[in-house]
């Protein structure tokens, strides 16, 4: 057994998981590593696992196992219950629905740092309003699909008990405002930078 591994054993119910953690980049296996692996294995969210180690509680999520004094071979346990079906359908829609704004988001990336590259004096002068008016469309265009995945989020209509689904809605709400946001900014940025370039051509047309 090579050192940066560590092999436990976790009682879930009447079942016996063996679970291998591997460290990475140099930094040993955390209990968000073993919560991972045990959602993995039994099928319980990390919200929902209580894991044990001598009749403790483990909470503190990014630290390592060896603080709790977790070493290799120990034995611990977990209580917590699986999502239910239906659960767990709502949350496939929630996981491609999040799917969808990182890929708006990539683009919307590429159109801030193709505006910085705008901004810093790299396409010829006079060819920059064109390329400005083409960035405010895209940007245009991803706000819109941002606005449709917040009504797509909008339209799941969960469940009180759907404790797992509300806090992941809740956290695409959030960052899909936060794009709109970003997506406002970057708009006005066009703005100004056409603005910049017309107050210019005027003057050197007078």
């Amino acid at each position: 057994m090579s050192d940066n591994t560590l092999t436990v054993t976790v009682a879930y119910g009447t079942t016996k998981h063996s679970i291998t953690l591997t460290a990475q980049d140099g930094h040993e296996p955390s209990l968000k590593d073993l919560s991972d692996a045990l959602t993995e294995a039994t099928g319980v969210p990390t919200p929902s696992q209580k894991i044990i180690f001598k009749g403790k509680s483990l909470k503190e999520m990014e630290e390592s196992l060896s603080s709790f004094g977790v070493k290799q071979g120990c034995k611990l346990m977990m209580i917590g219950k699986r999502n239910s079906p239906e659960e767990e359908a709502e949350l496939k829609k929630l996981k491609d629905i999040e799917k969808s704004v990182e890929q708006t988001a990539k683009k919307l990336e590429k159109v801030d740092g193709e505006l910085a590259g705008l901004k810093n004096g790299f396409l010829a002068k006079e060819l920059q309003v064109e390329a400005l008016n083409k960035l405010d469309h895209r940007v245009k265009v991803a706000a819109e699909q941002f606005m449709k995945i917040l009504e797509d989020i909008d339209a799941l209509g969960l469940p009180e008990s759907f404790s797992d689904c509300k806090t992941k809605k809740k956290g695409l709400v959030k960052s899909v405002q936060g794009f709109l946001a970003q997506c406002d900014k970057i708009e006005a940025g066009i703005s100004d930078h056409l603005a910049k370039i017309q107050t210019k051509n005027l003057a050197l047309a007078e």
